[in-house]
C-alpha cells in the first residue's frame, strides 16, 4: 500500500506540467470539447506512461555499468527534476494572451508538448531501475499514465471554466480602457 501511494504521488508530481498545459488548452476553448479533452489526456497520459518505461529499460540495460554510481545518478536526476520544477514556478508567463475562438488541436504541437512535459518522467524511470528492487514497472506506468490522463482532462475543464468566466471581464476592461484613451484624446 505504501508503494502504491508513493507511485501515485510521483504520478501526480509528474503530471503537474501536463496539467498546466491542459489548463492553457482549456482557456482557449469556448466550450469543453470532449474529443479534444480526451485527445489531450491521451497524449499527456500516454507519454507520461511511455517515458518512465523507456527510462526503466535503459536503466536496467546499463545497470552493470553504473551500479557503483547509481545513487549519484538518482541524485542528479532528482536535482534536475526539482530544478526544472523551481524554474517553471518562477519564470514569467504571458498573462495577456486571450483567445477569442476555439482552435483545433495541432497534432504536431500536441506531440511536442507531450514529449516536453514527459522528459522528467524518463528520468524517473531511470531512477526506478536503480532504487526499487521489486517494482512492477507495468503497474507503476499504468498508475502514472492514468493519473496524468485524468488530471489533464480536469485541467482542460478547469481552464475552460476560468477562461469563460474571465474572458468577458478582460474584453470589457480592454474596451473601457480604449474608450478612456479616446475621451482623453478629444479633451
Amino acid at each position: 500500500m505504501v508503494l502504491f501511494i508513493e507511485i501515485l504521488l510521483i504520478g501526480v508530481g509528474l503530471s503537474m506540467d501536463a496539467f498546466a498545459v491542459s489548463i492553457c488548452k482549456g482557456l482557449g476553448m469556448t466550450n469543453v470539447n470532449r474529443k479534444q479533452a480526451l485527445t489531450i489526456g491521451l497524449y499527456f497520459g500516454g507519454f507520461q506512461a511511455l517515458m518512465p518505461f523507456i527510462g526503466y529499460m535503459l536503466g536496467i540495460r546499463f545497470e552493470k555499468y553504473i551500479t557503483s554510481i547509481d545513487h549519484w545518478i538518482a541524485f542528479i536526476l532528482l536535482g534536475f527534476i526539482g530544478g526544472k520544477m523551481v524554474y517553471e514556478a518562477v519564470k514569467e508567463k504571458d498573462d495577456d494572451a486571450v483567445v477569442e475562438k476555439d482552435l483545433a488541436l495541432n497534432q504536431g504541437e500536441m506531440l511536442l508538448l507531450a514529449i516536453a512535459t514527459s522528459i522528467d518522467a524518463l528520468a524517473v524511470g531511470i531512477m526506478f531501475a536503480f532504487t526499487y528492487d521489486s517494482l512492477n514497472i507495468y503497474w507503476a506506468i499504468a498508475i502514472i499514465g492514468l493519473t496524468t490522463f485524468v488530471l489533464s482532462i480536469i485541467g482542460v475543464i478547469v481552464g475552460n471554466f476560468f477562461g469563460n468566466k474571465y474572458k468577458k471581464k478582460i474584453r470589457d476592461s480592454r474596451r473601457n480602457h480604449s474608450h478612456t484613451h479616446r475621451c482623453e484624446d478629444i479633451a
